[in-house]
């Protein structure tokens, strides 16, 4: 398989392990709280529907935290195993991993520190229900920072060198 292959097939997969995780958090915690209502299908994306007239602002903030810190600990874990993702025989596996840690460790922090007001707040309008919008704002400002730099110093260089040293065409 060519690496254009490789690279189409792990951003597909990345996407929808990122949606499996991200929302797959907020239906858990709705579920655990009693307030599930639906899945939504919008275009390529998904939303879980809640019954909001039946959470406290408390429970709307954990609700609407919950897929940003899921997406945020899958990728500390991803970026805890990289040397074994690295040492991983298949470049497909090795390119779903790298892109799914790209998306995990950046979409939320760019999402939540500046594009949020953009689209009409998201999750940002339950999380502000725990801490103000501008904490929050900040907090992901710098998860962000940090995020990149772990990225560009850590993830890029070792993914780098182990797509170098199995160049094979599997």
């Amino acid at each position: 398989m060519g690496k254009r292959a490789r690279q189409y097939i792990g951003i597909i997969l990345a996407v929808v392990i990122y949606y499996v995780i991200h929302e797959g958090a907020h239906l858990l915690t709705a579920l655990a709280m009693g307030v599930f209502k639906q899945i939504n299908f919008m275009g390529i994306g998904v939303q879980i529907d809640v019954f909001n007239d039946r959470m406290s602002d408390f429970q709307m903030g954990i609700f609407c935290i919950a897929g940003a810190a899921a997406s945020l600990i899958g990728a500390y874990i991803l970026l805890a195993l990289r040397k074994r993702i690295c040492s991983a025989k298949s470049p497909v596996f090795r390119s779903v991993m790298y892109y799914t840690s790209i998306i995990m460790l950046l979409l939320d922090p760019v999402y939540l520190s500046i594009l949020c007001g953009f689209f009409g707040g998201g999750d940002m309008n339950g999380i502000s229900l725990l801490i103000p919008e501008a904490a929050a704002r900040i907090i992901f400002g710098v998860l962000l920072v940090v995020n990149a730099f772990v990225f560009i110093k850590v993830i890029l260089p070792e993914y780098k060198a182990s797509f170098a040293d199995n160049t094979d065409n599997q």
